[in-house]
């Protein structure tokens, strides 16, 4: 058997024996957080898009062989079903010391958005509102709204960019694109804010959470294990007392790790991974909570 030197790590030749692991590249998104409700009264004002949860990715994470390392997928945070009501920010995703920040809730009626891994937008309606602020390293903040007549809500935060100010339905912030999966995926974009009498903001790069596109409605849904942020709700004129406009769910989040595939494979996983080997890379991704051992 012939050994060569790759990366500083001595690899097997011809019979293929696998060494063990020390570093990882990983990618860890937390679930993004849900947009605002429609306020009902005199008019109805749109909700906040929903900010993206956080994410952290890097190479060079030590590893300890033969150690149980936990992983933790955050969970989308509920849209504001309330007249009114806020988002719900996502929860926190987790793999060994690397922790991301959920994303924050979208503001209702006069109310600012939350912060999070990326912040949510402000809500609509006469007064003031501000995006809540992101986790430096995982986001930015939201879009404030545009206080008074159109009341128009602010676009949630994404991870590479800031949401936009309420005009007709602030835009979310913009997601990261990354290949570590070995498909190319923008993850972690903000939810678009909600209009008024207007069409809704659209979810960064067209991607998150879009609000309501017609007058009233719901705001769209973050697509699972991408954290993105959901949409806010859009409101009308006219009171729409009946109508139901509710802030969509944030998306759920994600963990992968990945090291070269000529390295041994876990020893043991819960949670139900997927594990592939792509090119030069062996990966596994949690779109569940579970624990990984190498």
């Amino acid at each position: 058997m012939s050994l060569s030197k790759v990366g500083g790590i001595l690899s097997a030749g011809l019979n293929g024996i696998n060494y063990p692991v020390q570093t990882v590249e990983y990618l860890v998104v937390a679930g993004g957080g849900g947009g605002g409700a429609l306020s009902f009264g005199g008019g109805t004002s749109g909700g906040g898009g929903g900010g993206a949860g956080g994410l952290l990715s890097a190479t060079g994470l030590a590893v300890t062989i033969g150690s149980s390392i936990t992983v933790t997928v955050g969970a989308g945070g509920a849209g504001g079903a309330t007249s009114g009501g806020s988002g719900t920010s996502g929860s926190n995703s987790v793999f060994s010391s690397i922790t991301a920040s959920g994303g924050g809730g979208g503001g209702g009626n006069t109310v600012s958005g939350v912060a999070g891994g990326s912040g949510g937008g402000g809500g609509a309606g006469g007064s003031t509102t501000t995006g809540g602020t992101g986790t430096s390293g995982q986001g930015f903040a939201g879009g404030n709204n545009h206080a008074g007549s159109p009341f128009i809500a602010g676009g949630g935060g994404g991870a590479g960019s800031v949401g936009v100010a309420g005009v007709n339905g602030g835009n979310g912030g913009a997601g990261i694109g990354s290949s570590i999966s070995g498909s190319a995926i923008v993850y972690a974009s903000g939810g678009g804010g909600g209009g008024y009498t207007t069409l809704g903001g659209l979810g960064g790069y067209q991607t998150g959470g879009a609000s309501g596109p017609a007058n009233p409605s719901n705001g769209f849904s973050g697509v699972g294990n991408t954290g993105q942020g959901g949409g806010g709700a859009t409101g009308s004129t006219g009171g729409a007392t009946s109508a139901n406009g509710s802030g969509g769910a944030g998306g759920s989040g994600i963990v992968i790790i990945r090291y070269p595939s000529y390295l041994a494979p876990a020893t043991s996983t819960t949670g139900s991974p997927e594990m592939v080997v792509t090119g030069a890379w062996r990966v596994y991704t949690f779109v569940a909570s579970g624990t990984i051992t190498f």
